[in-house]
């Protein structure tokens, strides 16, 4: 397989976690669009050590960190969008958490892309994992029309400490549900089985209020092309608990940091 094979199956999952560490499609699809421009001029860049893969993640984390995003008298010269800046979160943690929870990286591996040892990965999964825990329960709306899979969502979000108000397994019952309580958060399965539209669903309640949404699918590769406007937020199924913890602590953690940096409305 050519080494441009390589980079293109590897590439719709890097955006997604570019995507998850920068809360925003167009500023996580700009700092892999920097990787692969820094990878066209110079092929030694890529270490294949741990294998494609997980080069592919070690260079982009260089790309990462190699941004003055905490240094206000520094030009970011990557599109970066005001209110989801980075300056007030801990980024090497979160990179951590989601590399090993979101990705299925191993201790060994994530150790290689954030290039420091498996004493220091553990350390940093520790301190990520006290900061997802600090983050304020808040209300749940699960749109899911497979019913074990709605099950299992909403046991896991309840051990999160999260509140569910309520499972709709179609557009119209989720749009009734949403306007009854607003929820702080939205976990929705893209195609649902009656033929009605998650997506859809989702679009038509963030007209009408601002809200942190997961999208669940089997399908991921077809919403991480950077072709269109895409789910910042991706889950792929089958899922394993740790991923919907991950990526779901992820939307509520710059939803918050949003909120606390938005100046008061005085229409409140």
């Amino acid at each position: 397989m050519s080494r441009s094979q390589l980079v293109a199956e590897h590439l719709p999952l890097l955006r997604r976690y570019a995507r998850a560490l920068t809360g925003n499609q167009s500023s996580g699809d700009a700092y892999v669009g920097a990787m692969l421009e820094a990878l066209l001029q110079d092929q030694s860049l890529l270490d294949e050590q741990h294998g494609p893969r997980a080069g592919l993640f070690r260079l982009f984390t260089q790309i990462w960190n190699s941004v003055a995003v905490n240094d206000d008298n520094e030009v970011v010269t990557l599109p970066m969008p005001s209110e989801r800046r980075l300056s007030n979160i801990t980024p090497l943690p979160r990179q951590c958490f989601l590399l090993l929870s979101l990705e299925g990286f191993s201790e060994e591996e994530v150790a290689f892309v954030l290039d420091t040892d498996v004493s220091e990965i553990r350390t940093l999964a520790d301190t990520a994992g006290r900061e997802m825990a600090a983050e304020i329960a808040t209300d749940v709306l699960i749109i899911e029309d497979e019913t074990f899979i709605a099950m299992d969502l909403e046991s896991l979000v309840k051990n999160l400490g999260h509140n569910v108000i309520g499972v709709a397994r179609t557009h119209s019952d989720a749009i009734a549900l949403a306007k009854n309580k607003k929820p702080g958060l939205i976990l929705a399965d893209i195609q649902l089985a009656d033929g009605s539209s998650g997506l859809d669903a989702v679009n038509e309640l963030l007209k009408l209020f601002e809200v942190p949404v997961v999208f669940i699918t089997a399908y991921p590769e077809r919403f991480l092309t950077g072709e269109r406007p895409e789910p910042a937020f991706l889950i792929s199924k089958p899922f394993q608990p740790a991923m919907v913890s991950a990526v779901a602590s992820q939307a509520l953690f710059f939803q918050r940091n949003s909120k606390n940096r938005a100046p008061a409305s005085a229409t409140n």
